[in-house]
């Protein structure tokens, strides 16, 4: 008799973000099956990534039973102080991903230093106890988007570790290998396989 899978709710209604994290997690995590949150979306009031993320998963554990897995994940800009930051996906005030993208663009029109990080803070969280682990992939700000993959700020964003490709440019597999969501979510699951 096999036994049924853990069921753990991821806390996202980013159907990008879903699928990238399915990629991610599903062969770290054999045995545990993942669904998609369909509660409301909790008030992400919280002034660091880490406490959105917890936010979110905390709202989705609450509201569907299940253990949760959620991260708080963007941009920060040397130049900007570290802003979008925590504002990335609400940056232009329209919730969508080229109204942000144009905005940044044009806060760093003179701006000589372009260097930017990814950051994502990923959380688990059941009835015992709340697991985080963070992560940053460093690159830099282009001048102009370049590729079609990705989402959100992935046109602009040149990885330090790579080949002069956008974030937009890897395919999901490269970029679920290196990216900041990759290495947080990794860390992630390894303490869960290792409890």
């Amino acid at each position: 008799m096999t036994e049924a899978p853990v069921r753990i709710v991821l806390g996202t209604g980013n159907a990008h973000k879903v699928a990238e994290l399915a990629a991610i997690l599903g062969p770290m995590l054999p045995g545990v099956e993942l669904l998609r949150y369909e509660g409301p979306s909790p008030v992400e009031d919280g002034d660091t990534f880490v406490a959105n993320a917890l936010i979110k998963a905390r709202a989705a554990h609450r509201v569907s039973g299940l253990p949760a897995i959620a991260d708080d994940s963007g941009i920060a800009v040397d130049a900007l102080d570290g802003a979008p930051g925590i504002h990335s996906a609400r940056f232009a005030g329209t919730g969508r991903d080229d109204d942000n993208r144009a905005l940044l663009l044009e806060r760093l029109e003179s701006a000589e230093d372009r260097t930017a990080r990814f950051v994502c803070a990923a959380v688990y969280v059941d009835d015992e106890r709340e697991l985080v682990r963070s992560a940053e992939w460093p690159g830099a700000v282009l001048a102009a988007e370049r590729g079609a993959g990705g989402f959100g700020y992935d046109p602009l964003f040149v990885p330090a570790d790579g080949d002069g490709r956008t974030a937009a440019e890897l395919s999901p597999e490269e970029k679920n290998a290196r990216s900041h969501r990759a290495l947080a979510f990794r860390a992630l699951a390894e303490a869960l396989a290792a409890r």
